[in-house]
């Protein structure tokens, strides 16, 4: 059905952006740069720039992204990995493909790891933990390095959902012995597919992802050093990305407005819980807009009907899908968040009269 409010809208982010993305994939394509050309390197450049870190591999999901920062910290049989329930399943995944049992926590108000939680769940066999900076949040990274620190382990970031965003003046991604971004398309900065990235300041690590993306093959020398996968972002993706990332810091601050406008909006309505905005060193970049919801499934039913397009991540616990296999943790913040959360239209096109038209829909259904 045709929304009067989407949730994403990609026929009007590209019609704003026509001009430079047609030049950018003709450029591409005329000069016959299709595989690891100046297009990826330009753009994991501009990047690693971006987020504060010395180096950016780009990969083609953020699966990917995880799965070979598993792999190039030397995680594998036998090692415990700690990340969180409330995540998509790709997060558990990249765990259980390297080897590694995953070990899932609970997570605080903020929909972020609870800290307190993590540090129960660390044993002797525990090697590395995954905080996932959820909905453009970043995690609690002082108390989680310190733990870190404290046990000797290796923190690889989940920042899928919280490329702009920052904690302490810090970046996501940048805090880690690797940082894993998404550029599924209805992203913040998205391509035109799939893509992802890996950021990091360890030089073995970007060059451990670096080969495993493309076969375990030195391009320059011919010699494979590792049995690796075939993961390699393009370069048609990489111009594309590279012209959207000089909109992404204005992006983002509109992103940041439309939030301030649904909390001011909903403010004070009973059966509706408010994201957090900011705090104390926090800079959020508002991936999603989600709200804690009273009769959630009503909820987004009635909003429907007004022609108000939502998103409900993760309707059940993920342990929960009997295909997994995935032992069942006593998690109640998540299976809580399952029943509750529901998210807003939320994009670089959502414009104040969309967030106006949601607020009053919601307030109409609790009213």
């Amino acid at each position: 059905m045709a929304y009067r409010v989407p949730f994403v809208d990609p026929r009007e982010h590209y019609r704003r952006l026509k001009h430079e993305i047609d030049a950018a994939i003709i450029g591409t394509l005329a000069q016959g740069d299709l595989v690891l050309r100046g297009q990826l390197r330009s753009f994991e450049q501009h990047l690693a720039e971006f987020v504060g870190v010395r180096y950016a591999v780009g990969v083609n999901s953020c699966y990917h992204a995880l799965h070979l920062s598993l792999l190039a910290a030397g995680i594998g049989s036998g090692d415990e990995v700690v990340t969180v329930g409330h995540t998509f399943v790709a997060t558990i995944s990249a765990v259980v493909h390297a080897g590694a049992s995953p070990v899932l926590v609970d997570v605080g108000k903020d929909f972020n790891m609870d800290m307190a939680c993590l540090e129960r769940a660390i044993t002797p066999r525990t090697r590395a933990v995954i905080p996932v900076h959820l909905n453009g949040r970043v995690c609690d990274m002082d108390r989680l390095s310190a733990l870190a620190a404290r046990h000797r382990l290796v923190v690889i970031e989940d920042a899928a959902q919280a490329l702009g965003a920052s904690f302490g003046g810090r970046g996501a991604g940048s805090f880690g012995a690797a940082g894993c971004f998404s550029f599924y398309p209805f992203k913040a900065l998205g391509g035109i597919g799939d893509g992802g990235a890996v950021t990091t300041n360890d030089p073995e690590v970007a060059r451990t992802v670096t080969l495993l993306r493309f076969n375990g093959e030195d391009r320059e020398t011919g010699e494979f050093h590792h049995h690796g996968y075939t993961a390699l972002l393009d370069n048609v993706q990489a111009a594309v990305l590279d012209v959207k990332l000089r909109h992404l810091p204005r992006w983002i601050e509109h992103r940041r407005a439309m939030a301030a406008r649904y909390t001011e909006g909903l403010r004070g309505l009973a059966g509706v819980a408010l994201p957090p905005i900011d705090g104390d060193g926090y800079h959020d970049s508002f991936q999603n807009y989600v709200i804690r919801a009273h009769r959630r499934d009503a909820l987004r039913a009635f909003l429907r009907e007004q022609g108000v397009e939502t998103l409900v991540h993760w309707s059940k616990p993920v342990w929960q899908h009997k295909g997994l296999g995935l032992p069942g943790p006593d998690l109640p913040e998540t299976e809580a968040l399952c029943e509750e959360v529901i998210s807003l239209p939320m994009s670089a096109e959502t414009t104040e009269e969309h967030v106006d038209a949601t607020v009053a829909a919601i307030r109409a259904f609790y009213g």
